[in-house]
């Protein structure tokens, strides 16, 4: 008889046939290994042709499995919003959301696409590397179960990630202009919310139906939603790829983290600029409120819709200089945090058991990972 010990190694070895199963999914595959030679990658045939250590295999396995959830969430968010070319393939556009989304900026649906070709194409160098390396790549599609938006416009297939029942994080907006708190000094801060209403409940930032139309009012707070959750989304890998490159032993998987994680930072910076465009107004489906971030009844900078770089914090230590900075960096913990900031968003909401669970073994093993340097 088997003890209880041997069933939980025998779930997490099931959960592990998952990472196994189709290692060439049909986006990697259109990669292929051809984008791997040491001619493309600029690195000496040595170091191209090394082994991951367990732990670099980690960080780049849970970075890839991230990327796929932000690519899934992506793409629902081009189907009905972005541009739909043979790029970013899929959807049939909803005219309605993507003027609501316009009010923010004119430029939306291009950014949109552009952030979702992005993360697709991060994901697919991740798993096709991983798999160059003789290493297991990230393979979620058993968890692809959860529905569609039913709004015109939207594809029906299986996705990994829930956008109609978000709780938006907002307080990434005044840890960006505090110039007194910084989260790796002070992590019992709690910084306030942006928007303290979509921090309080579960709104849809798509179309649900074709009845989330209208009225205005309620289209636009949808898309207001929409706004503040592409910044939640991109600050997350803005401080989550400098912080698990401070783990990584490869020079070569160093150089991928620095590489990539710049890009999420543009996203970020791109993203926070139109949420300060979100329009004031209160939804009369449910009452969610976005407020006027530049009133003066409110904190003055630290709400302040311009200040859109980061402003000088403590950094290290308080006996040094303040100084602009990605925060949180602090790397213990670090996947981990990640992985929880996602699922308490709401984005898995439909999610099984055994989603959550592997999503936990991946953060956990790529925070276990130890730099040789």
């Amino acid at each position: 008889m088997k003890t209880n010990r041997e069933h939980r190694m025998k779930a997490r070895h099931t959960r592990r046939s998952i990472l196994r199963a189709g290692l060439v999914s049909a986006a990697s595959a259109t990669v292929g290994l051809r984008v791997l030679t040491t001619e493309v990658l600029g690195q000496p045939a040595e170091e191209s042709s090394r082994r991951l250590s367990r732990g670099d295999a980690a960080i780049l396995r849970f970075l890839a499995a991230l990327e796929i959830l932000e690519t899934d969430l992506w793409q629902q968010y081009n189907e009905l919003g972005g541009v739909q070319d043979d790029e970013v393939p899929g959807g049939g556009g909803s005219a309605a959301y993507t003027a609501a989304l316009e009010v923010l900026d004119p430029d939306m649906p291009q950014y949109i696409h552009d952030n979702t070709e992005d993360e697709m194409t991060h994901f697919e160098f991740l798993n096709a590397y991983l798999l160059s390396k003789g290493a297991q790549p990230a393979n979620l599609d058993e968890f692809r179960t959860l529905p569609s938006s039913q709004a015109t416009g939207a594809q029906q297939l299986g996705r990994l990630t829930n956008l109609m029942q978000l709780t938006v994080d907002t307080s990434w907006w005044t840890r960006y202009r505090s110039r007194t708190e910084n989260p790796d000094l002070d992590p019992k801060f709690t910084f306030p919310q942006a928007v303290p209403g979509l921090f309080d409940g579960q709104f849809p930032a798509i179309p649900r139906t074709d009845d989330d139309l209208k009225p205005p009012d309620h289209l636009q707070a949808i898309a207001n939603t929409a706004g503040f959750h592409f910044a939640f989304i991109e600050q997350g890998g803005t401080s989550l790829y400098p912080s698990l490159a401070q783990r990584t032993s490869a020079p070569e998987v160093l150089r991928i983290l620095l590489s990539i994680g710049p890009t999420e930072t543009m996203h970020f910076q791109t993203w926070q600029d139109k949420a300060g465009n979100a329009p004031v107004l209160t939804d009369p489906t449910n009452g969610l409120e976005f407020p006027d971030l530049n009133s003066p009844l409110l904190a003055g900078e630290d709400f302040q819709t311009n200040l859109i770089m980061p402003e000088p914090v403590p950094f290290l230590s308080r006996k040094f200089p303040v100084c602009s900075i990605i925060r949180p960096t602090a790397t213990r913990g670090a996947a981990m945090g990640a992985a929880n900031a996602l699922t308490a968003d709401g984005l898995f909401l439909g999610q099984s058991p055994d989603f959550f669970e592997l999503l936990h073994d991946l953060a956990a093993d790529a925070d276990r990972a130890r730099s040789d340097r």
